[in-house]
């Protein structure tokens, strides 16, 4: 139901859900299967807390139930990452064309918000056309832009913006030392960016950039205000065998010095390492070819030790990873009672999706919080009455 309002909105572009077209590489990750509200707020670098509550009102299993019950079946893979059965990001367009169909809700494409004034009770909202409209309620769900100007007409409205920063993206190696290796995975690695407690675990993938996979992607959505600081010049240590104890690996390695005394050490790698990272790691260590564990040197051992758990990485740059982009900024949450996700500032306010201070990370996350504070500000909106009729 859509409580007896008339509903129009105002699109920028020209094409309707287009960000829900290309996400998940044309298949539309459209959730993430973690029905635990609290677990799921912890996906988020920013906005952990409020979404708490929002959470709490429509989680991601009150979303499957909501396409389930309009005849669109998720599915969840192995990463937790739900799609629609028919991997078809045009099934969940439609979808949602086919309901503002059934509630009569008018969509106005290349009408860019300029302004909105609010009245006593009704607020008038004008485009870069000229044209202007007039709604008892307003809910801005314009989501996220880099560019800070995008958010002008928010900020006109007495709200403060965080500095938007891209979030979401993979690491530029700026030596290009293990680029020859790309395609190569490691499952359970830890990325830690050097001088801080900024870390993630999990798998690693070398391309002929830099560093990818979602241990990497995960560290630039926790990192993304602070590598925006450095201006994506920074170093980061990969422990390819995932967390570690430096004596318990020494002593490790050691006791390979012993058990396999008489064996090449380049061509039986440790740790279920890839052969190709593992002989790179060892040329890094200046360990030769025909090396047997016997023989290396106390000083070769060392640094293999290093390579293998703080192996350096100087980044300088980013690359967009694949079709995401999301920013991390927007309005800032102080301002918005997550209750309702009404404006603490303007009555008759409301906000939802990424145009909010809000960001997650990547599998699926960033959508649930958009369709989750959307449910709780459209509820809020057709249950508030100011003494006009709805429009």
């Amino acid at each position: 139901m859509n409580g007896g309002l008339r509903i129009l909105i105002l699109e920028k572009s020209n094409k309707l859900l287009s960000k829900v077209r290309v996400s998940g590489g044309g298949r539309c990750n459209v959730t993430h299967h973690c029905f635990d509200p609290v677990r799921l707020s912890h996906h988020y670098p920013r906005g952990e807390k409020p979404l708490r509550s929002v959470f709490k009102k429509y989680d991601a299993k009150r979303t499957v139930e909501w396409f389930g019950s309009r005849g669109v079946q998720l599915k969840a893979e192995e990463d937790g990452r739900m799609f629609p059965v028919t991997d078809d990001s045009q099934t969940i367009i439609n979808c949602f064309m086919a309901e503002a169909d059934r509630l009569k809700i008018k969509i106005e494409t290349g009408e860019e918000v300029e302004s909105i004034k609010p009245g006593q009770e009704i607020f008038e909202i004008t485009t870069q056309s000229g044209k202007m409209y007039r709604a008892c309620r307003v809910l801005i769900a314009a989501g996220g832009s880099p560019k800070p100007d995008a958010y002008q007409f928010i900020q006109e409205l007495g709200h403060s913006i965080r500095p938007p920063v891209p979030s979401l993206f993979t690491f530029n190696d700026s030596e290009k030392k293990f680029t020859d290796l790309m395609g190569i995975a490691v499952p359970n690695a830890e990325v830690r960016i050097a001088t801080t407690k900024l870390k993630q675990i999990g798998p690693v993938l070398i391309t002929h950039w830099g560093l990818s996979g979602p241990a990497v992607i995960k560290l630039s959505a926790w990192a993304a205000e602070y590598l925006h600081a450095q201006h994506y010049n920074f170093t980061v240590h990969v422990s390819w065998i995932g967390p570690f104890k430096e004596d318990l690996l020494r002593d490790d390695l050691k006791e390979q010095k012993h058990l396999r005394a008489r064996q090449k050490i380049l061509t039986h790698p440790l740790f279920d390492l890839p052969q190709r990272l593992w002989v790179r790691l060892c040329v890094l260590s200046e360990i030769e070819a025909d090396r047997i564990w016997g023989e290396v040197s106390h000083k070769s051992l060392n640094k293999l030790l290093e390579n293998l758990s703080k192996c350096p990485f100087k980044i300088k740059g980013k690359t967009t990873f694949k079709e995401e982009f999301v920013t991390c900024g927007g309005v800032d949450l102080n301002e918005v009672d997550p209750e309702t996700m009404e404006s603490r500032k303007v009555k008759g306010l409301f906000f939802a999706g990424e145009v909010l201070d809000v960001d997650g990370e990547t599998g699926g996350f960033n959508f649930q919080s958009a369709w989750s504070t959307a449910f709780v500000a459209a509820k809020s909106v057709a249950h508030r009455r100011y003494g006009k009729p709805d429009h």
